[in-house]
Parts: structure tokens; sequence; C-alpha cells
């Protein structure tokens, strides 16, 4: 995973965040994707994250996870 510059990080569509509201946890590609789920998971058991933020991070990051596997098995 690469670090997201500052110029990258504001420049990704609201749509590419777990948290949009709060422009938290972006997931441009799967690496970032595991990363989110890893940090909600640990946000979550210290109190910082709902079990509704922590599950939408989840699918979406599920979602990207996925769709990077079928790309690059088929190819």
């Amino acid at each position: 995973m690469t670090n997201l510059t500052t110029d990258e990080r504001n420049g990704l569509a609201g749509g590419i965040f777990g948290l949009p509201r709060k422009r938290a946890y972006p997931m441009p590609d799967a690496s970032h994707a595991r990363n989110a789920k890893a940090r909600a998971a640990e946000e979550f058991k210290k109190g910082n994250l709902s079990k509704a933020e922590r599950t939408h991070i989840d699918r979406m990051a599920d979602q990207i996870i996925g769709e990077a596997r079928y790309f690059t098995s088929t190819t």
C-alpha cells in the first residue's frame, strides 16, 4: 500500500471513503480497503466507531477487495 499524499487524498471523490462525511477510511484500491477494515476494527474496539459505521466500512472494503481479486485472477 502506498501512502496517499494530501493532494491525492483531497482529489478523491467522496464515494471512495468508508465514511464520506468525515472523509475517513479512503479506499482507492484493494490494499487501502484491507487497511481500512483493520483500522475500523481497531477503532470499533476502542469505542470510536459505531457498529453501523464499521459494517459500512467492511462491506465497502469487501466489495473493493472482491473486485480486485476478480480482475487479478482473470488476467
